[in-house]
């Protein structure tokens, strides 16, 4: 298991348990983090599980592909360590990620 801590948009941290090769939305929605809508249930047409990853684990992950940019062009409360949770895949070197849901998704 994976510990991922997730900083809601009321300043609660949860941190929560994770399996490698869920996606972060997955475990988010599990836990029911607040603010992870994820209304498209993980297919990338929504961008409602988008959050910020915070370094050094931000830097770690493999760069979005072009339909995450372009789902992230459209949002809200971007900055540039957003990504869209449902494009990243849990595994060990997530461990102890701090992720930080923005105020709103829309």
């Amino acid at each position: 298991m994976v510990w991922i801590e997730f900083v809601t948009p009321s300043g609660d941290v949860r941190r929560v348990e994770a399996s490698e090769g869920e996606s972060l939305m997955q475990a988010a929605v599990r836990h029911q983090v607040e603010g992870i809508e994820a209304a498209c249930g993980g297919s990338m047409s929504c961008g409602t599980c988008h959050a910020w990853i915070s370094e050094p684990w931000s830097a770690a992950l493999p760069q979005p592909e072009e339909g995450e940019r372009s789902i992230l062009d459209f949002g809200v409360h971007i900055r540039p360590q957003s990504r869209l949770t449902c494009q990243i895949q849990v595994s060990a070197a997530l461990d102890g990620a701090r992720i930080e849901v923005p105020p709103s998704q829309s």
